[in-house]
């Protein structure tokens, strides 16, 4: 009863009905569109486009324009979509994702939609597994887009910037997830906005969806560079400040653990550089240096805040006082200890962008996904992309027998009982392909089949064009194909001549996967089209799953079989049974650690955005950046004011304020000490505002070119936020390596995570208008300046 209530609570019958009449209005214009001359027909085009511009939506269109990409598509490719190919269409219009077997022509389904969505003018992106299939589609499906007025694109990874503009520039663009999110991320580093490649993020359809949103979820994508600090300029920089005398040439702040050059140590680092002006633009990277060698030298302490251990420098917890092997100080700030104390400097690669493929997909305004496989996820395609899961009849009944497992006791006896399976029906004819988890495995029963003189090809999943040639020659009379289960996404195995008779495809499974979707995958493979054709799975009590999870729950169900003989075979429902139930666990252990993954990186999300959005701003302001420079330079001003006026007047600590300004703000010629005396906190605040607009409008008459000046705030600001960004990165990255320990002290990882994460983003924010600041007020401006 209860399993009859399931299925009638998880059928898609309802929606299915509901989704038939919109399809029944699209089959009604069938007559009237044969009829028409190929001009009237691709007349269309142009009508929707004008339709949609007057205030009709795609809904409204929906039926017509389904209709048209259906006659163009039998015209052109000879090829007429079946209802259940609308259905699915409508599916992916809907933004969700269409559950389509395997031979149930997928790629023919996504025509309707994407030339629907695509009148728009928005762009579309077809999003596939792999260059070869892009490049398939693309080639095939265009030449329908292109019957039909619309443009399409390729974006693979070897085109230039202008190429892939021009890619993306089209109508649709056919692309891989990878290439889409480097895109993105590349896009978000350039300083030009005439150097972006994408356009805002419209509508995806993403094929085989499962593998890309939740088999690759975990695997964030990841732009580093070498950390472009030299190790040479960790250790000049060190020597140089330790001849430095406190005082006299730095001052330090021990409230906000900092240290800075007061006039005379700037003067000092200028003659020993051989520089004219010390924070000049070109020598933001050699103020970092410095500005990190004075906290390793007077600020951070050797056994309290590190400690060298074996020619290393290792971080002291604070807390535990124990050392934290493993973490690095981020920013530099490790290289400079490493420099102050002799021991040798470690080159750091730097994660200069990141982003999962669950963040960047949940970017678009519109998402939709096909597959042969993804009911088994249903919930999470819910819960974390908002995407209903909609199950679409197969064209013609499935006859394909799928037989109950076979188990046997130890991984010898069910390879030579796979391998006799092979020999029996190659010897009949019948194709077979045979899916392994594991390259090991392939190779294990390569030998076997070598033993045995069965002509056999060994597919492991390295040349994408090989493999879809492979899959599609796997359906001929007495082929034998062994591949691992993912190999053949997206690719056909059509059955040769002769080969229905012999019973089709017969697909063979050497163990379970962990996830049920692969194991559906590999069974969809054959039956394709109301063909016939067998699927086997064969697994031992030695395979990797029944060792993790199923093995004991196995044993007593041998055992109510009344088992007792090693060498027994086992063919049973309840064996299956088993399986799949240990295949659930594992899927929901995985699910919950992508949910995990999405949580921490949600707190990246919201940090990358801000910045994003601010680079955005910056870059593609054309008149006047003054208000945000502004901005974050009266920022700077009051925290350092509010931080040194606080209590009695008396207590106040005017010479650190003026520390401050000489050393970032304003040469000795402009300000002294004693203009602070006497003043309120506000009109030291107002002072210091005044010196800004002094500088500003020196600045404005030096240059006497507006864009002039709005190139060198460009210039100002993105080199700051780009440095402080990537070091931002960086410790998050690290704090996210190190934050699981804190679990061990009944605190909540994620919930640590965030607060320190947010914290540390503040931080960088302070950094980026202090930094600012500094360049703004100190650099000296040249004609041409360029970012």
């Amino acid at each position: 009863m209860a399993n009859l209530l399931r299925k009638m609570v998880e059928s898609d019958d309802r929606e299915v009905r509901r989704l038939g009449k919109i399809a029944d209005k699209v089959q009604a214009y069938e007559d009237e569109y044969a009829a028409m001359s190929d001009e009237d027909l691709q007349a269309k085009t142009p009508e929707f486009k004008t339709r949609l511009q007057n205030g009709e939506t795609l809904d409204d269109i929906l039926p017509e324009a389904f209709a048209v990409a259906r006659e163009g598509a039998k015209r052109v490719l000879g090829l007429f979509p079946f209802r259940v190919q609308i259905i699915g269409g409508i599916t992916l219009h809907e933004g969700n994702i269409a559950e389509m077997r395997t031979g149930e022509g997928k790629t023919l389904t996504c025509t309707m939609p994407v030339y629907l969505n695509a009148l728009a003018g928005k762009g579309v992106h077809v999003v596939t597994v792999n260059e070869y299939l892009s490049t398939r589609d693309a080639t095939e499906m265009g030449e329908l887009y292109n019957w039909l007025g619309l443009s399409v694109g390729l974006n693979v990874s070897q085109l230039s910037s202008d190429e892939k503009r021009a890619a993306y520039n089209c109508d649709i663009t056919y692309s891989t997830n990878s290439e889409l999110g480097f895109d993105y991320l590349r896009d978000n580093m350039v300083v030009y906005k005439e150097q972006m490649v994408q356009r805002e993020l419209n509508f995806a359809v993403v094929d085989e969806v499962d593998s890309i949103l939740i088999d690759e979820a975990r695997t964030p994508l990841i732009i580093s560079g070498g950390a472009q600090q030299s190790t040479g300029l960790y250790i000049r920089a060190d020597r140089f400040v330790k001849t430095l005398h406190e005082t006299e040439d730095y001052k330090i702040d021990w409230p906000t653990k900092t240290a800075s050059l007061t006039e005379s140590g700037i003067k000092k680092a200028e003659k020993n550089f051989g520089l004219a002006n010390l924070y000049d633009t070109e020598n933001t990277a050699l103020t970092h240096h410095l500005d990190q060698a004075l906290r390793a030298n007077y600020i951070m302490l050797n056994d309290i805040d590190y400690m060298v251990q074996d020619g290393e420098v290792l971080i002291v917890d604070q807390f535990t006082g124990r050392a934290m092997e493993g973490r690095r100080y981020s920013d530099g700030l490790h290289q400079a200890i490493e420099a102050k104390e002799g021991v040798e400097i470690q080159d750091e690669s730097q994660t200069m962008a990141n982003i999962t493929y669950q963040n960047y997909f949940r970017m678009y305004d519109k998402l939709a996904g096909m597959t042969g496989t993804a009911k088994t996820e249903q919930e999470e395609f819910r819960e974390i992309y908002n995407m209903e899961v909609i199950s679409i009849p197969t064209n013609k009944p499935i006859v394909r027998v799928d037989e109950p497992d076979v188990l046997y006791p130890t991984l010898d006896s069910k390879f030579n009982a796979v391998a006799d399976d092979i020999q029996a029906r190659h010897e009949a004819g019948q194709p077979v392909l045979v899916g392994t988890v594991a390259i090991e495995s392939s190779e294990r029963l390569s030998e076997l089949l070598d033993q045995r003189q069965i002509p056999h090809t060994v597919l492991n999943a390295k040349n994408h064009f090989k493999e879809a040639e492979i899959v599609m020659n796997a359906g001929q009379r007495g082929a034998v194909t062994i591949a691992t289960n993912m190999a053949g996404r997206g690719t056909d195995i059509k059955l040769g001549p002769g080969v229905k008779e012999v019973g089709g495809l017969a697909v063979l499974g050497t163990e379970r996967h962990e996830s049920r979707r692969i194991d559906n995958q590999l069974r969809g493979r054959s039956g394709r089209q109301g063909d016939p054709g067998l699927t086997q799975f064969y697994l031992s009590l030695e395979d990797d799953l029944m060792k993790r999870f199923g093995s004991d729950r196995i044993k007593a169900v041998l055992e109510r079989l009344r088992v007792d003989d090693e060498d027994q075979v086992i063919k049973s429902r309840m064996v299956s049974r088993q399986v799949e139930s240990a295949q659930k666990r594992v899927e929901g252990n995985n699910y919950d650690t992508r949910k995990q993954t999405l949580q921490y990186d949600d707190v990246m999300r919201e940090q990358r955005e801000v910045i994003y959005n601010q680079r955005q701003q910056v870059i593609n302001e054309q008149e006047d950046l003054k208000p945000i420079l502004f901005a974050m330079i009266e920022r700077t001003v009051t925290r350092v004011v509010n931080l040194h006026t606080q209590g009695a007047e008396t207590d106040w600590n005017l010479e650190a304020i003026s520390d401050y300004v000489l050393a970032n703000m304003a040469g000795d010629d402009k300000f002294k000490q004693s203009d602070l005396d006497g003043l309120s906190a506000d009109e030291i605040k107002a002072l210091l505002m005044d010196l800004v607009n002094q500088n500003f409008d020196a600045k404005e008459k030096q240059l006497n070119d507006p864009q002039q000046m709005l190139e060198f705030e460009k210039v100002v600001i993105l080199r700051v936020v780009d440095s402080l960004w990537t070091d931002h990165i960086d410790a998050m990255d690290q704090l996210r390596q190190s934050i699981g320990l804190r679990g061990y002290g009944q605190m909540n990882p994620l919930v640590e995570y965030q607060e320190e994460g947010y914290r540390m983003f503040e931080e960088m924010i302070a950094a980026i208008d202090d930094n600012t600041t500094r360049l703004f007020m100190k650099a000296e401006i040249r004609q041409n300046i360029r970012r």
